[in-house]
């Protein structure tokens, strides 16, 4: 294998806990619209909203107008007022995975040149980005709603190679999705990592990881 000098990584759930966040703001949304319910009650539908969420993989449109409907509202809340709610909110609920700052020092110190691939929206994405201090990192962020071009589209992953300035060959990309980042990203020429997370491996797919890791630190021996 070519030795690698650059290191692209996804966000939402490899360098950003995901399952953390989403669980933060549901908690909150919960507590902010629906406070005449008994704790219990609420719990259950912080639980509720993590399933129909879909691990963000839903249409945020299809979803809101979901909770507009189903939520055990006091008073009836529009689907645009839930995605002002959450444009505004959602963000601020960031926390990092488990030795993500640890393992970017790491790869820092070792010279990798290091980018960043996500899908969502711009302002959204840079929210979190800067919320959890990870910018500083990265010579190149890519984000999908600024872009353009949104994983798994291969296109998305050779505009980040090129802004780059290093080739498919020379990068490792790191990501938790078997489709979106895996297949997208060795689609693109690129030798990759998956972070297991919540989805499990499809056998259909034309790609293989290089490697399979549980947990980030497990880089620092693969590195």
């Amino acid at each position: 294998m070519t030795e690698k000098q650059a290191l692209l990584f996804d966000l939402d759930n490899t360098l950003m806990d995901r399952d953390h966040t989403f669980r933060s703001f549901s908690t909150q949304f919960v507590k902010d619209f629906l406070g005449h319910l008994a704790e219990d009650e609420a719990l259950l539908v912080v639980e509720d909203m993590i399933v129909r969420d879909a691990d963000g993989y839903r249409d945020k449109d299809g979803f809101f107008a979901e909770l507009s409907e189903v939520l055990p509202w006091q008073t009836p809340v529009s689907a645009a007022d839930i995605r002002g709610y959450y444009d505004q909110n959602y963000s601020g609920h960031g926390a990092a995975m488990k030795d993500a700052v640890e393992i970017l020092d790491y790869c820092r110190e070792r010279g990798y040149i290091m980018g960043l691939v996500t899908n969502g929206k711009k302002d959204l994405q840079d929210g979190k980005i800067d919320l959890l201090r990870l910018r500083g990192y990265f010579k190149e962020i890519v984000i999908s709603g600024e872009a353009g071009i949104s994983k798994p589209d291969p296109a998305i992953y050779r505009l980040a190679l090129d802004r780059l300035g290093t080739s498919a060959e020379q990068t490792l990309f790191i990501g938790d999705h078997p489709v979106n980042d895996i297949w997208g990203a060795g689609k693109a020429g690129m030798d990759t990592i998956w972070l297991k997370r919540n989805h499990p491996w499809d056998e259909r797919l034309d790609v293989t990881p290089w490697r399979t890791i549980d947990e980030l630190d497990e880089l620092k021996q693969i590195l």
